[in-house]
């Protein structure tokens, strides 16, 4: 399955884009989503001493999926592709690998 194929999926379950306030609704949702990952890793911090062989990858992959979910709706609502987006993204870092800023601060670096 392709990101492209993948948003197309998606959007058999999301809400029309004409509903009130949906654009903020999906940006809530993936913070929430987002959040949820790390409410995870909290718990999985205090009550599993950040032993990496007690992660629930099961239970990490839903979120992440749920994280997926929102991010593909959401660019679908601002008209954008996934597929775009991955290939911009993975040329952005490979130019800043290639000019030896990976690490730092700042978008356009």
């Amino acid at each position: 399955m392709d990101l492209d194929e993948y948003q197309r999926g998606a959007l058999r379950t999301a809400a029309p884009r004409d509903k009130r306030n949906e654009l903020l609704h999906l940006v809530l949702g993936l913070v929430g989503e987002a959040g949820e990952i790390a409410e995870k890793f909290k718990k999985w911090v205090r009550d599993l001493d950040g032993d990496e062989s007690r992660i629930d990858r099961a239970d990490i992959a839903k979120e992440l999926g749920d994280v997926l979910w929102y991010v593909a709706v959401l660019a679908d609502y601002l008209d954008l592709s996934l597929d775009d987006i991955a290939t911009a993204n993975l040329a952005k870092l490979a130019s800043r690998q290639g000019r030896g800023v990976l690490g730092g601060s700042g978008d356009n670096r």
